[in-house]
């Protein structure tokens, strides 16, 4: 049943996936959001149930590193749905579906030696929902960012592609992109909020590395929302701020877990 739970939704990115890629080889054709939508939709949905198989095993919870990386592909696939009824996200779409389905192939392995855990304190369970959904709402802002980045060079080279031309405005996407990093933000104030209240020894978990980094990505994002806000920061200064933070935020987060479960686990 978990296989089988897996190689659906694995099947549903790659239909996803196709379906994209022909949507925006026609960018005036709209006849296919409808079942870009739906196929998303069935494929998110067949992610979140396949999760129960990939989170829980006869030990306990599962937090190793590709059970984390199918959660958090997931969150961000479950996002970017909910936004796609209101905005015209097939490039996005197109770079969710088959890094999830990827995630999907690697959340049937356990890599690393982190066993699973028996229980979960609250507190540590909600510095961990905190954590995902802050890393979550960050990714897409991210992809969004690499976007922004591809659509400004369209418009200063004057050769606007007909992808660029069916996908909302600048000014909108740039709206979205703030809105994406301040709620982000704020989820990942509370993530180290929490992590400071409830994880219980920081030097003997081996997470002082990973909680230095991810203060620091806290900083940048900081920096470059109240150089938004205050200076009118946008375009590409604010799409390299965002990926210099999210680089950071990524080391924190994966660099850590891939450290400790496979290279020093080997060792």
């Amino acid at each position: 049943m978990a296989a089988l739970a897996h190689w659906i939704a694995i099947a549903l990115y790659i239909a996803t996936t196709v379906v994209a890629v022909a949507s925006l080889s026609r960018p005036s054709s709209t006849s296919r959001r409808p079942l870009l939508l739906g196929l998303f939709a069935c494929a998110v949905i067949a992610h979140a149930v396949s999760l129960k198989f990939t989170l829980l095993s006869d030990q306990g919870f599962r937090f190793d590193l590709a059970a984390v990386l199918s959660l958090i592909t997931c969150s961000v696939a479950v996002l970017l749905l909910f936004l796609s009824l209101r905005h015209r996200l097939n490039l996005l779409i197109l770079a969710i579906a088959p890094l999830a389905a990827l995630a999907e192939m690697a959340a049937v392995h356990a890599w690393g030696g982190v066993p699973p855990r028996a229980q979960t304190s609250p507190g540590i369970a909600a510095h961990a929902l905190f954590s995902i959904s802050a890393y979550s709402l960050l990714t897409l802002a991210t992809l969004q960012a690499i976007y922004l980045y591809w659509l400004n060079q369209q418009l200063h080279n004057h050769r606007p592609s007909g992808i660029s031309r069916q996908l909302p405005p600048l000014q909108t996407m740039e709206s979205l992109l703030f809105g994406l990093i301040a709620f982000g933000q704020m989820l990942l104030t509370a993530s180290l909020v929490t992590g400071a209240l409830f994880v219980d020894d920081l030097f003997a978990q081996h997470l002082v590395h990973k909680t230095a980094l991810s203060i620091l990505a806290w900083i940048l994002y900081s920096i470059l929302l109240w150089g938004h806000w205050q200076k009118g920061w946008r375009g590409n200064t604010a799409v390299r701020w965002t990926l210099s933070a999210f680089a950071v935020l990524m080391l924190a987060f994966f660099g850590s877990k891939l450290a400790l479960e496979v290279i020093f686990a080997r060792h």
